[in-house]
């Protein structure tokens, strides 16, 4: 039987054995290189965030008018623009919908990972739960695009300390790697406790974490999301640059395709603390995004970190 997972809080640097592009072990750069960071982007629609839940159920998801496919059409644009690759985890619901969407992600050279298929958090779930979303996502992206999916995403950064067996199901559902942990504290996630750089949770699974800083004994969130929005660029920047170096390591950083949607429907009904976190800066992000491929090397999670998407 597999031992769970003991959190070393004095893993500040990934392991041995994950390549970095130009660089030593991965998230490991040598002096004086340039390090390439990893760009991911969480493909859901504006009414599938975890905030909303109480407010939209999921059996209404289909009644929404999908801006999805829109504003990942203009993510790629960018993306190619600034000759920059990367990787998307992608919904199954949102691939059953819009197969030629997803096409076009790995016709553009991106990675294709999961974002599970019900956005449902992993903690919500039971383990036969969890299995049964992860293996109906996994279907849905093999039959679009006729490769399965090495990397998985949890819904909301939703694995922590509490539901450490679901990276024995996303091992044994053929997942080659997670990046599915925040090792921050915050009211809705985290594991703050958890490495901040790459680890193998289980054998034959490689866990990929949201990027953090360390300031005056506090860690600080670098990877994007909500953070990215709500702070000037700046402190992204500078923030991003102390990971590379500093720690001489890759950053992960994350975005969704509604952040760049300004004029999204708004949700009513929502708490302040939720409606806040939302819409916060959107007329920002594309701005922001540009300045932040422009300032720094991207490339897609995987090989950033030499993972091997396997046969």
């Amino acid at each position: 039987m597999r031992k769970d997972l003991t959190l070393d809080v004095s893993a500040t640097r990934p392991p041995a054995g994950f390549a970095d592009p130009g660089a030593g072990a991965a998230g490991l750069a040598a002096p004086g290189s340039r390090i390439v960071n990893a760009m991911s982007v969480d493909v859901e629609d504006y009414f599938q965030v975890s905030a909303f839940e109480s407010h939209i159920p999921r059996a209404h998801w289909d009644t929404f008018d999908t801006r999805v496919e829109r504003n990942v059409e203009r993510l790629l644009e960018i993306l190619e623009q600034h000759r920059t690759h990367a990787t998307f985890f992608v919904l199954g619901w949102v691939a059953e919908r819009h197969p030629q969407l997803v096409r076009r992600i790995v016709a553009g050279g991106h990675e294709l990972a999961s974002h599970g298929y019900s956005h449902r958090r992993a903690s919500d779930q039971t383990p036969d739960e969890f299995r049964a979303d992860i293996t109906r996502a996994r279907d849905a992206l093999e039959q679009t695009c006729g490769r399965a999916a090495a990397g998985y995403r949890a819904p909301s950064f939703s694995i922590g300390a509490g539901n450490l067996w679901a990276f024995d199901i996303l091992r044994e559902a053929g997942h080659r790697y997670s990046s599915s942990v925040y090792p921050v504290r915050h009211d809705h996630y985290g594991m703050p406790d958890a490495p901040r750089f790459p680890y193998s949770p289980r054998e034959g699974l490689i866990e990929i974490p949201i990027s953090t800083t360390e300031l005056f004994g506090h860690r600080l969130p670098v990877g994007g999301g909500g953070w990215f929005r709500l702070l000037p660029y700046e402190i992204s920047r500078r923030a991003i640059a102390r990971v590379n170096r500093i720690d001489r390591a890759a950053t992960v950083f994350y975005l969704h395709p509604w952040e760049i949607d300004p004029a999204q429907p708004r949700v009513p009904g929502l708490a302040w603390k939720s409606r806040f976190r939302h819409y916060i800066n959107l007329r920002q992000t594309e701005a922001r995004l540009h300045r932040l491929l422009s300032d720094f090397r991207w490339d897609r999670v995987d090989r950033v970190f030499g993972i091997d998407a396997g046969p």
